[in-house]
């Protein structure tokens, strides 16, 4: 009966993110179910990944926001909907949403979003283009914090006879496992950072961008050596300043002033996260804004290491407190420090039983399958598929 199933994933660029990710690893899990699987993008670096031969690949403009190409791109998409035969279209972002609509509505294919950030907005009009995502016969929620946010923010364009779903977006356990590590790519990438192998070693993934908080991280540094005498410590601030130069030189800038250039270090990226990870004792997730999952806090788990996050947004959801991690408030360093303390003091009989606790919790809750599973049980019911 799946074979009945032909999905069109829309999504702005197919890059790491977690959006992106969840879009690819659907599309692929479709296909293994003998369902039609098709992705409408404008590129991307995960593209080149796709496996072409199970899913059809439609490159359309639709990252723009131009209202112009947003019409063309709904133009474009009705009839690649009917040549198809397509009957779910899932859009994963507002400017394509609003494409997709359009088409949904004219070719009355089944229309589901996923609402993948709080997307936020200062005036009605921005509220009124953010709605699009609640004009689907199904809207997804990647956790409860999202959840809760379109009940609270968006309480009047919710409609009884159209579905809000919370399916949590998950990841790849197999590939998130420090069982499967290759030892000679690990001591590769620990020359190539330059890492004393006697260090505890603390590593802060993410965007170089001042929500993300490295400064909050560099401020618990300085504190964790004042008020603690604690230095047996490096820390890699692993991320793209994707051309926000002044907010790295003030980082660098930080890090001069507290005179801890010897023990933080940049690296824009890893083609391997997994290997990045296995050389942490410790991953920080250090958001002033609340992450709508927290991706950084679910992989760092997946790897069994402890893992210390703001508490806000998803990371509330996916941290077992004081098991798998610890939670401190978003904008005091102090307690980050304190809790980088508790870490570091721990031995290592705690931490691996810690970073085992967070394996276990996200093997349970928040394996890919179980999120592809769980969304191609939400396309059936909109089909009537048993």
């Amino acid at each position: 009966m799946t074979a009945k199933i032909k999905v069109l994933q829309v999504i702005p660029k197919l890059g790491y993110g977690g959006a992106e990710t969840g879009c690819y690893d659907i599309a692929h899990y479709l296909a293994e179910k003998e369902c039609s699987s098709f992705i409408a993008t404008s590129g991307g670096q995960l593209l080149k990944y796709v496996k072409k031969n199970k899913v059809k690949i439609f490159r359309l403009p639709v990252h723009s926001k131009n209202p112009i190409l947003i019409i063309l791109n709904s133009i474009i998409l009705t009839f690649l909907i009917l040549i198809n035969k397509i009957n779910i279209v899932h859009a994963r972002s507002r400017a394509p949403a609003w494409s997709c609509y359009i088409a949904c509505f004219i070719t009355r294919a089944n229309f589901v979003t996923t609402f993948h950030g709080t997307y936020n907005f200062k005036n009605n009009f921005k509220k009124i283009y953010n709605s699009v995502m609640l004009k689907s016969n199904l809207t997804i929620a990647g956790s409860n914090f999202i959840f809760n946010h379109i009940s609270e923010k968006y309480a009047e364009y919710l409609n009884k006879k159209k579905k809000l779903r919370v399916i949590f977006r998950g990841i790849n356990i197999e590939y998130y496992n420090q069982k499967n590590i290759s030892i000679l790519k690990q001591e590769k990438l620990r020359k190539e950072w330059n890492l004393e192998p006697n260090k505890f070693t603390i590593l802060m993934p993410g965007r170089l961008t001042a929500w993300k908080g490295q400064e909050k991280l560099i401020e618990a540094l300085n504190i964790l050596i004042e008020d603690y005498n604690t230095t047996n410590f490096q820390a890699i601030i692993l991320g793209s300043d994707q051309g926000r130069k002044v907010y790295k030189k003030k980082l660098i800038d930080l890090i001069q002033r507290y005179r801890l250039g010897p023990k933080i270090k940049f690296f824009e990226h890893c083609k391997e996260m997994p290997l990045a990870y296995s050389l942490s004792d410790v991953v920080v997730s250090a958001s002033t804004k609340p992450e709508a999952f927290g991706r950084v806090s679910v992989e760092a788990q997946a790897m069994g290491k402890p893992i210390i996050a703001s508490d806000l947004g998803g990371s509330k959801e996916t941290i077992l407190k004081g098991k798998s991690g610890f939670l401190y408030k978003y904008d005091d360093p102090r307690q980050l420090a304190k809790n980088l303390n508790n870490i570091i003091e721990l031995d290592e009989v705690s931490l691996h039983s810690m970073g085992n606790e967070g394996r276990k919790n996200i093997s349970k809750k928040f394996d890919v399958e179980a999120m592809c599973d769980s969304t191609l049980r939400e396309y059936k019911k909109l089909l009537n598929i048993k």
